[in-house]
Parts: C-alpha cells; structure tokens; sequence
C-alpha cells in the first residue's frame, strides 16, 4: 500500500504543478484582458465587450486551481492556536477530521456545480457565445482535486509516510 501512495503522490505533485502552471496563466491572460478592456475604453473609445466576462471565467478557474493546490501543499488559510496546545496524536486526529470536512466540501462542489453547469448548459454567455454550463466546469474540477489531495493526505498519514508538504506542518514540527 505504501508504495502505491508514494507513486500516487508522485503523480499527484505533477497534477499540482500544472493546476499552479494553469493558474499563473490565467492570472496573467485576466491581467491582460483588462488591460486591454481599460485601453480600448480610454484610448481608443472603444470598449471590448468580452474582456470582462473572460477575465471572471479564467478568474474561476485560476482561483480554484490555486486553491486547491494551496490545500495540497498546506498553503491555504487555517487557524492552527489550538494544535499548538495538543500533542502529535491529537494533531493527527484533528488533521484527519480537517481532511474529511475538506472532502465533503470537495463533493458538494462537484455535486453542485455540476447541477448547475447541466442547469446552464442551454444557456449563451452573450459576450463569449458559448455555453452558460462553461462557468461552473473550474468549481467541478476544483472540487475533485480538493477531494483527491485530501483522499491523498488521509492515505500518507495512514500508511506512516510524511505530510509536512500536505498541511500537516505542526504534527512534525515538535
């Protein structure tokens, strides 16, 4: 089962790196189509119409990519005073229950969006001319990774390998 794990997380860093590698693209092309919204609207008098509704779509997808690989790699948000107080078994335990609360987040993410995005599917974003459905597909995917590197962590901490890179900072810290 071990060695399983370690090549599942192997697999899972190069997933990661290229969820990091999508998003930094999408935060400079949404840098870009604004840019190009604020020329045409003041030089050229011109506004482009698409600009804006791009730059929230790749914003979607940018955000929850990021965040997503923020969790893996225990970069993300969280409030840590009390696992100072506790010892390592109690870490442990309190990292487990954060994972699977991630997990169910995960799923209803997915369960959600994708109610939403065959809800919208029919539907035209005017200014793109595609599918309404298209604006949920980031919370879909965004919801499976955060579901899969959660799986990921519950699986390194059961089989005894490190989790310092998957949020688990304070556990090995004392």
């Amino acid at each position: 089962m071990r060695k399983f794990v370690e090549k599942l997380s192997a697999v899972l860093d190069h997933v990661a790196d290229l969820s990091i590698r999508i998003a930094g693209i999408g935060l400079f092309l949404m840098t870009v189509f604004i840019a190009w919204q604020v020329f045409g609207r003041f030089v050229l008098n011109d506004t482009p119409t698409w600009t804006e509704t791009s730059s929230i779509l790749i914003m979607g997808w940018f955000l929850l990519l990021g965040a997503a690989a923020g969790i893996r790699e225990g970069n993300h948000l969280s409030f840590d005073v009390v696992l100072f107080l506790v010892n390592d078994k109690a870490k442990s335990v309190a990292f487990t229950i954060s994972d699977f609360v991630v997990i169910a987040f995960g799923m209803g993410m997915v369960v959600y969006g994708l109610q939403l995005a065959l809800k919208t599917w029919p539907t035209t974003i005017p200014n793109l001319g595609i599918s309404g459905g298209v604006a949920f597909l980031a919370l879909i995917t965004g919801g499976a990774l955060l579901v899969i590197y959660s799986v990921e962590r519950l699986l390194r901490r059961a089989v005894g390998l490190p989790t310092t890179r998957f949020s688990d900072k304070l556990a090995e810290a004392d």
